[in-house]
């Protein structure tokens, strides 16, 4: 039986991150306007310096403006605030992001209910999480986003089949599902108490795995020639003192049945940050009443 083909989420994000750098020098040509991003990042957990450090990275690549806010982990809710407030208010800023998680002393919700929806390229708040699920336009959180875009370029039109999100993050999982359900899929969604969910599994067309569980779904949950869209990122134990990343799906057995499916890593990670910064330009461009980017 012939391998499924790799979905390769690391090529797509660098094809869409230079369409992207393309809108921007255009934007700045047509118009003066340099899209601005803004990273918050309270406390120093090692693997949000590095996503930060990647985001600012990635962003000036191509050619917008970053701006990073590194607070000690001992701050306050009041004190995020008030620099939320001044982010919110800065005309160069058009997009803003708060590194989570938040220390336990910060109310996260009442953080990212603070953004100006306008500039929540995260697509968290409320008033976005309401556009997505009514169907009216808003920004769409990034990884689901990218999770789409990887969809679209293999199957083309989704209309009619059957995908399974297991997960119910509000990160991931719920907006995953809203966004196949715009595409006219029929939509199931899994969780731990979900009964029989290799049963489920079989039966999706599409699934995609955002559980947080390393290797849960198995090669024979697979329904053959399904798209497999593996969002997790696991760190696991590789002997002699090592470890390795894998995702919530067992490629190794996956891969043996699936039409195609995305590798861990190198699948959708990278399309989180692309998101990103096609989100931030879709804000600059909304908040200066031009037409959206059609990268």
């Amino acid at each position: 039986m012939a391998k499924a083909e790799i979905i390769d989420g690391k090529a797509f994000a660098a094809g869409l991150r230079a369409r992207i750098g393309a809108e921007v020098k255009a934007l700045g040509g047509a118009h003066g306007l340099t899209p601005g991003v803004a990273v918050v990042l309270v406390g120093d957990d090692p693997a949000s310096q590095v996503y930060v450090r990647n985001k600012s990275r990635q962003a000036q690549d191509t050619g917008m403006q970053s701006f990073i806010h590194r607070l000690p982990a001992d701050t306050s809710q009041d004190a995020l605030l008030v620099q939320i407030d001044q982010l919110n208010r800065d005309p160069a800023v058009n997009g803003i992001l708060v590194q989570l998680p938040l220390p336990d002393q910060i109310d996260e919700a009442a953080v990212l209910g603070a953004l100006d929806p306008a500039k929540d390229v995260d697509g968290f708040h409320p008033m976005n999480v309401g556009r997505l699920v009514s169907g009216a336009d808003g920004t769409v959180p990034c990884t689901p986003l990218g999770c789409l875009m990887l969809l679209k370029d293999r199957l083309d039109s989704l209309a009619g089949l059957k995908a399974l999100v297991v997960g119910r993050s509000n990160i991931v999982g719920k907006p995953m599902a809203s966004l196949l359900l715009r595409e006219s899929c029929t939509i199931t969604i899994a969780h731990s108490r979900t009964r029989d969910l290799a049963g489920e599994c079989r039966q999706a067309d599409i699934l995609v795995a955002a559980v947080g569980q390393p290797e849960m779904v198995k090669g024979d949950w697979i329904k053959p020639g399904a798209t497999v869209i593996d969002v997790g990122i696991n760190r696991i134990d590789a002997g002699g003192g090592k470890t390795r990343i894998v995702g919530d799906v067992d490629f190794a057995e996956a891969v043996k049945t699936a039409g195609a499916i995305t590798p861990v890593p190198g699948g959708v990670g990278p399309m989180t940050i692309a998101c990103l910064l096609l989100n931030t330009l879709s804000a600059a461009c909304r908040q200066h009443d031009l037409p959206a980017p059609t990268v």
